[in-house]
């Protein structure tokens, strides 16, 4: 059934009246056209009214988001409205919502050249109807939900896309490097080469036996980024109960020994001492050091020249992205498994992740019992034990229990823990072969057939390269590898996810070790403000490194 809306027509007698009558109207017949044009521009008001919300919806879609999850989400609370608004009666009222509800079933079956067609403004769809009521004298129910609907999902198909672009933008803002921070560490290598001050020893001589001393508390931080282990261990000391107590490792590559000797040559946090290490400075005596970590080395970039071999382009571009995160395939990140080979003369160390800031002293962490397991982390127990709940993630959320392989030999339901603040017993390690179980692992995880996604799983069924037991990191494969020696501490000592979210201010308060985790990292642009401030609240705002290279105002 079709419903049609007409304007006014003319009594008979008007009507016969206007056929006899001279070409031009007298002006009571300008009066009536006036008012027939009137009706229709008060009928196609009156239709259009419950599409207002459709018009924010478009404002969004210039701020790149939505009012509603998707644009038709609205629709059954827009008949409510409609209801409101029209008093719920009326047979052109009623006709209309039954074709609005069918023309909602029939709205994926448009023809996209429909779609795209469809007006982009409400003023573009209210110009149409009133060219249609100009033309034909009445409205055509069936055409105008038809119009609508197509406008609807132009609408919804451009917030969506809005959307995506919003959160590539952001990922690819998460992946640079700032100019500022470009810029401290050309600052400072030039420094190292012009200045004796920068380079003097890291740690002075007489400090050079706490390296080794088990008696001070020993913090380990394995980055390449100068400004992020510069907060990392200046909230460290500020929080600390005992200050020079406290002995830094700073371990980082050959390409940023320069810069990062160069900060802690002339930024001493004394009475705390700093040790900057670089890969290519350690002296491994052990042939066999040397070769475990040259195993790990060469497992990590085959899995990094494998993982970008894929013929199926939307696996490979997902791969291009995943791959462009710095945590990916960084190499510092995957050397943390050899601890042990780096502090030979060291038993406990606290291993601390670069995006953290420390808030509480650390005295507390250092101490916890750890039995004859060898890391101490939040999250390293089993739901159920004293009535305790996962307070993040679970093993299943890292790993794909789908296959036999982790199935196997780990339950899914069982919590998961992760780097970032970690205490570790170093003796305990290296009466075990975690390491060795480590890069088993991580050689297992690149003769596969499925690239396991945040949300899917897509199958690769052209070549040997898919990664199926983990999205590619360096913690899956730890998970497996000290599975049973991992120590639970309290939930204190780590609040993790800075870099997705805000938490509230009592979490703020509460927490001994803030981490920065995920892609906001505070020394970027997309950094939320709060955070940020509070990171950069533990640099030297006068430093002249800082302020020459707009790191701070």
């Amino acid at each position: 059934m079709k419903v049609y809306i007409t304007s006014a027509a003319p009594l008979a007698g008007e009507a016969t009246k206007a056929m006899a009558s001279p070409p031009s109207p007298p002006p009571h017949q300008h009066q009536q056209a006036a008012t027939r044009r009137g009706c229709r521009s008060a009928v196609v008001t009156g239709l259009l009214a419950g599409v207002l919300l459709f018009r924010a919806a478009l404002l969004t879609i210039e701020a790149g988001a939505s009012l509603c999850p998707s644009t038709t989400g609205c629709l059954d609370w827009r008949a409510g409205l409609g209801d409101w608004l029209y008093g719920g009666s009326g047979d052109a009222m009623e006709e209309f919502m039954k074709e609005w509800r069918r023309g909602r079933r029939e709205a994926s079956l448009l023809d996209p050249v429909v779609v795209e067609a469809a007006p982009d403004s409400l003023d573009g769809l209210m110009a149409e109807m009133d060219t249609m009521l100009a033309s034909y004298d009445r409205l055509d129910m069936e055409a105008v939900v038809l119009k609508i609907m197509a406008m609807l999902l132009k609408m919804d198909r451009k917030v969506k896309s809005s959307r995506i672009r919003a959160l590539f933008n952001r990922h690819l803002a998460s992946l640079g490097i700032p100019k500022s921070m470009h810029c401290l560490t050309l600052r400072l290598a030039e420094e190292f080469a012009v200045n004796s001050a920068a380079r003097s020893p890291v740690p002075l001589p007489e400090h050079a036996p706490r390296l080794a001393d088990a008696s001070y508390l020993h913090v380990a931080i394995v980055t390449d980024n100068v400004l992020a282990a510069a907060v990392a261990v200046a909230s460290a000391v500020r929080s600390s109960a005992e200050p020079a107590r406290l002995v830094f490792h700073v371990v980082t590559d050959k390409k940023s020994y320069v810069p990062m000797h160069s900060w802690f040559a002339l930024h001493p946090v004394s009475p705390a001492v700093v040790e900057v290490k670089g890969l290519h400075q350690f002296d491994w005596r052990d042939g066999g050091a040397i070769a475990s970590v040259m195993r790990t080395i060469e497992e990590v970039q085959r899995s990094s020249m494998e993982y970008h071999q894929c013929d199926a382009s939307v696996v490979r571009e997902y791969r291009r992205l995943e791959a462009s995160k710095p945590s990916t395939f960084s190499l510092l990140n995957y050397l943390k498994i050899h601890l042990p080979e780096f502090f030979p003369e060291l038993g406990r160390v606290i291993l601390l992740d670069d995006d953290v800031v420390v808030r509480k002293d650390l005295t507390g962490l250092w101490e916890q019992h750890l039995g004859e397991n060898i890391i101490g982390a939040v999250g390293g127990h089993n739901p159920g034990e004293d009535g305790v709940v996962c307070i993040e993630k679970t093993l299943g959320d890292h790993l794909n229990f789908t296959d036999p392989e982790v199935s196997n030999v780990l339950e899914s339901a069982r919590c998961a823990w992760s780097w970032g603040v970690n205490v570790v017993n170093l003796d305990a390690w290296r009466r075990t072969n975690v390491t060795d179980t480590y890069q088993l692992w991580l050689e297992k995880a690149i003769s596969s057939l499925i690239l396991l996604n945040m949300d899917a799983v897509f199958l690769v069924t052209n070549r040997e390269s898919g990664f199926r037991l983990w999205k590619m990191g360096s913690l899956p494969p730890a998970l497996i590898a000290f599975d049973g020696r991992v120590q639970a501490v309290e939930p204190r000592w780590h609040l993790r996810g800075l870099g997705w979210h805000t938490p509230d201010g009592e979490q703020l308060q509460r927490s001994a070790v803030l981490h920065f985790s995920g892609p906001r990292k505070p020394w970027l642009e997309v950094a939320f403000p709060e955070l940020r401030e509070l990171w950069l609240g533990h640099l030297n705002r006068s430093d002249s490194f800082l302020q020459g290279c707009g790191v701070v105002e």
